[in-house]
């Protein structure tokens, strides 16, 4: 089915939370640094929750003590996090650094555990399944259970609080209709001559979660599953082997200068640009493949040794709030808390409005284990299928 954010009536029919809020079940949780004490004399680092500060009272105080939060590889592009930046920013008069915004999840692990000890390294990430299974089992992060931590699926979240799912979508197949004509709507779609050079991903699948799942997506369109992503895999080599593939990584900048006229990405992000480039002339049409639908959701994480703890955790409160849930619904982002904030009467349903239609929800999630294993699978063989 089609999705054009804003042109299409599909987009204003409501949607149902077991198709599209993906909340039935998620990735699974499994599991200069600020000294200051906080209220109770808890060192902010150690916090586990909104209880060792006193309040959120005291955890603001913490945090606007230290004044500043360093995040990493936050487009303003995606899931709305602009907006959520500023946001934060003028509520809380603190400074938010946001370095490497078109970096990749991998990126996010590496200047954790390169800049332990420095003022530089991140205080929280944004990542992955996959990126997240692997930095909680390096111990790279710290156990943090937000004010509605309850309310968050167990399915959803490490029952400890070392990461938690934030917002999701689904795998999508977009172009720009003027360039291409007729778009593919499927992966076999893709395969079609007519495509050739077209067809791109947003980053390289060994190192970002994006491309990773269009791999995943792939594969469940291939006879592949959950516990075989090697079909998805065969699948972009013989689409490099025919000339479709299109080696450019993905962004707004390559979208609007034509350079990636077909790419295959997170619907939210496909939507997003849709709006965004509506205006400007293109028609950037999208759809969620009937032949591999796959969804997933990103992971929020705090460094363990993060230089600014107490805004860290606020950023997470922040995030969690129904202010911050429905700043990624602004997006075209599933919250984590769709559900609950449905039921409580807090979700925006003009944005859950806009959410892609999709003909069968998808709603089997992998397990870490299988989340593990196809990242080691692709790491050790997508280089040699798109070679040559």
């Amino acid at each position: 089915m089609s999705v054009h954010r804003a042109r299409t009536a599909a987009l204003a029919a409501v949607l149902t939370a077991a198709a599209l809020s993906l909340t039935a079940c998620g990735s699974a949780g499994s599991s200069k640094a600020s000294g200051n004490d906080v209220s109770g004399g808890k060192n902010p680092k150690t916090a586990t929750s909104l209880a060792d500060f006193g309040g959120m009272d005291g955890l603001v105080a913490a945090a606007k003590k230290e004044g500043k939060l360093h995040v990493i590889t936050l487009p303003r592009d995606w899931a709305n996090y602009g907006k959520l930046m500023d946001d934060f920013k003028a509520k809380y008069g603190i400074e938010i650094e946001d370095e490497n915004p078109d970096g990749s999840s991998q990126d996010e692990i590496n200047a954790i555990t390169s800049r332990k000890g420095q003022d530089r390294a991140p205080d929280v990430v944004d990542l992955g399944a996959a990126f997240a299974t692997s930095g909680a089992k390096q111990g790279l992060f710290a156990p943090y259970k937000v004010k509605d931590f309850d309310k968050i699926p167990a399915t959803m979240k490490d029952a400890d609080g070392l990461r938690y799912n934030d917002y999701g979508g689904y795998i999508s197949i977009a172009c720009d209709a003027k360039k291409v004509g007729t778009c593919p709507k499927t992966f076999a779609d893709l395969l079609k001559p007519e495509y050739k050079g077209m067809v791109a991903l947003n980053g390289n699948p060994t190192k970002a979660n994006a491309a990773y799942s269009a791999v995943m997506a792939a594969a469940l369109a291939n006879s592949g599953s959950l516990d075989n992503i090697q079909p998805g895999i065969d699948f972009f080599g013989k689409l490099k082997q025919t000339g479709n593939f299109n080696p450019v990584e993905v962004t707004p900048a390559t979208i609007e200068k034509g350079e990636t006229p077909i790419t295959i990405d997170w619907s939210y992000l496909n939507a997003g640009y849709a709006a965004k480039f509506k205006d400007k002339g293109i028609d950037w049409q999208v759809s969620i493949p009937s032949d591999g639908i796959y969804a997933n959701f990103y992971n929020q994480a705090i460094n363990k040794d993060a230089p600014h703890p107490a805004a860290a955790r606020l950023w997470e409160e922040y995030l969690y709030s129904a202010e911050g849930q429905n700043g990624f619904l602004g997006g075209y982002a599933s919250p984590a808390l769709f559900d609950a904030m449905k039921a409580a009467g807090t979700l925006d349903t003009a944005a859950a409005a806009k959410l892609p239609a999709v003909e069968k929800p998808f709603t089997t999630f992998p397990t870490d284990d299988q989340t593990t294993a196809a990242k080691k699978v692709v790491t050790e063989n997508w280089a040699k299928a798109i070679a040559g």
